[in-house]
């Protein structure tokens, strides 16, 4: 027919269109995805040289950690990929009950929490053990983000009750078990609302709300058995300003004994003697073994990361999917600091682990999800930017 095109046969197609590699059919942010898998390898590398301790005590071998962090890999990444493919819309209806779902499991972990480490932060269900402060974390940014879209938060009434009283029982229940994680939610929370641009009197009310409940809670900790970490936080501080942290002087002897570029996969020595090496303080094991080179090479990991959060976030159309990816990679960032801050010994002790990198599995799983809510965003604008291109070719 004269004036119509048609392809009959593959080779008339277009050669993209036939010869479409696996990496262009990757939805979302590739910057993102390959630093995620950067991480992934280096957390495989890692877990294997530095649990040779932990396998001694336990009568392992390095290679059984080994083949535990990977299940916890592919259960990740798999997590992740099914994250990514969530439409937003589904974050937005339920970030409501998994608010409320989070604050039940953080009371169960107080009734029937597992101690470990002198922290009850484990929950064991049907056999399973996992931090519900991990899953409270990403529940209550989704929850942030929408209520600030949804709620009219004008009345400081209206903000308390449905913003700050929720984030306020989170956070006090995350106390329990660690001060660290509280801190960081909770400030994360505070960025987030200042981002939103939530009114300055609210601001300046909840700043004086929390001086007052960080005096109540220090008289509660000091007059009864409630908040049992805040004692431990002091003691750490103080012998953080006194420089007589063993962990601390285990970290910055390996530090200090790397160089440039370390003394090379699987050479460390301070993995013997530096507690849990494979998970509180593992990038300090990583710095001795790969150098000045590979600290710095995570470091602009997470900063390349956080470049990459900001950069989809300018391109969001609805102020929860902007609230959502920056609240994600504040608090992975953060964490991310956090932890190397306290490796390097400009922070006192805290236990936060190196996100997608420290053994473990909650952890792991839970970032994991983080990244893939991320890249559901970024997935959704890539898919809103094609129907425009092909609105405007047609």
């Amino acid at each position: 027919m004269t004036g119509q095109t048609t392809i009959s046969t593959v080779s008339d197609l277009p050669e993209q269109s036939v010869k479409r590699s696996f990496w262009n059919t990757i939805r979302g942010d590739k910057g993102i995805w390959v630093i995620i898998l950067l991480l992934s390898l280096i957390s495989l590398a890692a877990v294997y040289s530095s649990t040779s301790s932990l396998a001694f005590r336990e009568g392992k071998t390095a290679f059984f950690f080994l083949l535990k962090q990977s299940g916890f890999v592919l259960i990740g990444l798999s997590i992740l990929y099914i994250c990514h493919r969530i439409p937003l819309g589904w974050y937005r209806r339920f970030a409501v009950l998994g608010m409320w779902a989070s604050i039940c499991l953080l009371v169960a972990t107080l009734l029937f929490g597992v101690t470990i480490n002198d922290g009850t932060r484990w929950l064991v269900i049907l056999g399973f053990s996992f931090q519900p402060a991990e899953v409270a974390k990403i529940a209550m940014i989704l929850y942030i983000a929408k209520t600030i879209e949804t709620k009219n938060l004008a009345v400081f009434k209206e903000f308390a009750i449905h913003l700050l009283l929720p984030i306020a029982v989170v956070c006090l229940l995350i106390l329990w078990g660690s001060v660290s994680a509280c801190v960081m939610l909770g400030g994360t929370a505070f960025i987030i609302m200042v981002i939103a641009g939530v009114s300055a009197k609210h601001l300046v009310k909840t700043l004086g709300i929390f001086v007052a409940g960080v005096v109540v809670v220090a008289a509660l900790a000091f007059w009864t058995p409630w908040f049992p970490r805040i004692e431990t936080a002091i003691e750490r501080f103080l012998t953080f300003v006194k420089e007589d942290n063993f962990q601390a002087k285990q970290a910055k002897i390996a530090i200090a004994s790397a160089g440039i570029l370390g003394k090379g996969p699987g050479n460390s020595t301070q993995r013997y003697i530096l507690p849990h090496p494979y998970s509180d303080f593992i990038y300090a094991t990583i710095v001795e073994e790969y150098g000045l080179v590979g600290g710095i090479a995570i470091l602009l990991l997470f900063l390349w990361f956080f470049y990459r959060t900001c950069r989809i976030a300018t391109q969001c159309a609805r102020v929860s999917s902007i609230l959502l990816v920056i609240g994600l990679g504040m608090l992975i960032v953060f964490q991310a600091m956090l932890h190397m801050g306290v490796n390097v010994g400009i922070l006192p002790v805290t236990g936060q682990t190196l996100p997608l990198v420290s053994l473990g599995g909650t952890s792991f799983v839970i970032m994991s999800a983080a990244f893939g809510m991320i890249l559901a965003v970024s997935r959704t604008i890539e898919k809103e930017q094609m129907v425009e291109k092909m609105e405007v070719a047609s």
